[in-house]
């Protein structure tokens, strides 16, 4: 059985699997377009960091980032570090942690989840998975600029909703 529960992004198999992360990601991206974030990063305030895992083996990660206040008290937020592990790829994990993620903004308040991935053919399942989960392309937010290696994606969240 698969659970998705928070989790300590400085544990030894997280570390592990972010390393795996970074790794792809400076493999597949120049260094000033790399925006994942390490486990000490992910340990930050206004992070929620949770990972799946199955019989205590971790399978992938996820995390939310709480964005400044906008106007009035509508609360956004960036999804960051989505990985599956290699062995676990196929097996429908990072469409149960995002849809996690989502469900946790949602009942926290958030009106709107943003991300940044690649634009290379490598991001090209992330960008699909994404898409299928209703997000949308939009500009460069929170500080992030133009980039041709970036891809910057938007949900408006229905508080409604589970």
């Amino acid at each position: 059985m698969i659970r998705i529960d928070r989790d300590d992004p400085g544990s030894a198999d997280v570390r592990q699997l972010l390393s795996e992360h970074l790794a792809d990601m400076f493999a597949t991206s120049p260094a000033e377009s790399v925006h994942a974030l390490d486990s000490a990063a992910l340990s930050g305030p206004g992070i929620t960091f949770w990972t799946a895992r199955e019989d205590d083996e971790v399978l992938g990660c996820g995390a939310l980032k709480q964005l400044q206040q906008g106007q009035g008290e509508i609360r956004e937020g960036e999804i960051k570090s989505m990985r599956t592990a290699a062995h676990a790829r196929g097996r429908g994990i990072a469409t149960l942690l995002l849809a996690h993620i989502v469900a946790e903004a949602r009942r926290g308040g958030y009106h709107r989840l943003y991300l940044e991935t690649g634009s290379q053919d490598f991001f090209a399942p992330a960008r699909r998975l994404y898409q299928r989960h209703g997000f949308d392309v939009c500009p460069p937010f929170a500080g992030y600029g133009d980039d041709r290696n970036s891809v910057y994606m938007t949900l408006a969240l229905d508080l409604g909703r589970p």
